[in-house]
């Protein structure tokens, strides 16, 4: 794939061979700014030291592979069993982030947005074997994780003194940071809160297909889901202070 246009900056996939790779040195030879990427990133060295710019895809193949690939790697080690007991329940962990989208996290977002979308297939398919497959989907949480994401940001922020969105970070940081102590904290959840909800929908006879948990992830995914997207960003911008 190229994306961009003439007088803008190109980005081109699948650089590792072929068109791609012949692409990315034929638009850089012609003095447009060029971003490669590929699947394998060590491929790419030759083109980096053209002055062709590349993109590294470890952080974003972790998250994936945490939130997503694993989830359905165990939900096929489990379904045969389940399909010969007719009868199962899956309940996978997505997050409110998996509904509505919030700056400064956009492959966590992707992550959780492939969860709900492969549970949702998932739960139609497997509905004449007995299974049952359940979202849940928590708002605020106050987890070692949130120290876990400031920090990766606070990382992605320092990487570069030429960052073009070192202001949007450092907005999203201050905003998250705010939110771990002042009100937010209060509306959100703790561990103990999103257990009762799971054991809820384990032991419901007819549990819901979703649970979404807490005042603030109510509230973000209904104004997402009711506004134009044009309306929910500049709330949203507003709220996180990002610059204009």
């Amino acid at each position: 794939m190229v994306a961009g246009a003439l007088t803008e900056p190109v980005l081109i996939t699948g650089c590792s061979s072929g068109i791609g790779r012949a692409a990315a040195a034929s638009l850089q030879g012609a003095g447009l700014r060029v971003y490669a990427t590929a699947r394998r990133a060590e491929t790419l060295a030759d083109l980096a030291a053209r002055g062709i710019a590349t993109l590294p895809m470890a952080e974003i193949r972790r998250q994936f592979e945490t939130n997503f690939f694993g989830l359905v790697r165990l939900t096929q080690l489990v379904l045969p069993g389940m399909r010969r007991r007719h009868g199962g329940r899956i309940l996978n962990v997505s997050s409110m982030g998996g509904r509505a989208t919030l700056p400064g996290g956009a492959f966590y977002h992707a992550s959780k947005y492939a969860v709900e979308a492969f549970s949702d297939a998932l739960r139609m398919e497997v509905a004449q074997f007995g299974i049952e497959v359940v979202l849940i989907e928590p708002g605020p949480v106050q987890t070692p994780w949130n120290d876990v994401a400031a920090g990766s940001l606070g990382d992605a922020a320092s990487g570069s003194d030429a960052d073009p969105y070192a202001a949007c970070k450092a907005a999203v940081g201050v905003s998250s940071t705010s939110a771990a102590s002042g009100l937010m904290s209060r509306l959100g959840s703790d561990a103990e809160d999103i257990a009762k909800v799971i054991i809820r929908a384990v032991t419901a006879r007819r549990p819901r297909t979703r649970y979404l948990i807490n005042p603030v992830a109510k509230s973000v995914v209904t104004m997402n889901r009711l506004l134009p997207g044009r309306a929910y960003d500049a709330i949203i911008r507003r709220q996180y202070g990002l610059p204009a």
